[in-house]
């Protein structure tokens, strides 16, 4: 989170470059998401396990990326552990965990940014309404998600990471 943050105000300090960055992540990930797991080629019950030394590499890869784009790294990784089969009723509390924790890593050093680069520093009212949102939203997530099919969740996250990257 940390070498993302301190890549973003570094070497991606613009709008269009950075909107260009979200659609080139976005875009597969949703098309992956949304188009290509079928759920009639694989065994739900039966999720491909990512290796743990491959998890770590992964959590810390989706940590730069959620640094870059000032987002906690587990709204990256989900989809991604959400795609590889595991349920999002196991995905979800890990992914927020991780999310929080990253989220407040970014917070401290876009501050400690922001003394040498104005621009960087966070936008408290917005942050704040996010974080009301998100919380308001993940508790009804959590409440919907068991009465819809862990198919259906994967295909609206996708298409939501499609719409997104069209954006």
């Amino acid at each position: 989170m940390i070498t993302g943050s301190i890549i973003r105000v570094e070497l991606v300090p613009g709008p269009r470059v950075f909107d260009l960055m979200i659609a080139a992540l976005l875009l597969p990930l949703g098309t992956w998401l949304a188009v290509a797991w079928s759920s009639r080629n694989r065994d739900p019950a039966r999720p491909r396990r990512i290796p743990v030394p491959a998890l770590v590499v992964l959590a810390c890869l989706t940590g730069c990326i959620g640094g870059i784009y000032g987002i906690g790294g587990g709204a990256i990784l989900s989809p991604i552990l959400i795609a590889s089969g595991r349920p999002a009723a196991e995905v979800a509390p890990a992914a927020l965990a991780s999310t929080f924790v990253t989220s407040l890593g970014g917070v401290v050093t876009f501050t400690i940014l922001s003394v040498n680069q104005g621009p960087a520093a966070p936008n408290w009212p917005t942050g704040i309404a996010l974080g009301i949102g998100g919380i308001i939203g993940g508790y009804t997530g959590a409440r919907m998600q068991s009465r819809i099919p862990d198919a259906m969740v994967r295909r609206i996250v996708g298409i939501l990471a499609i719409a997104i990257a069209a954006r």
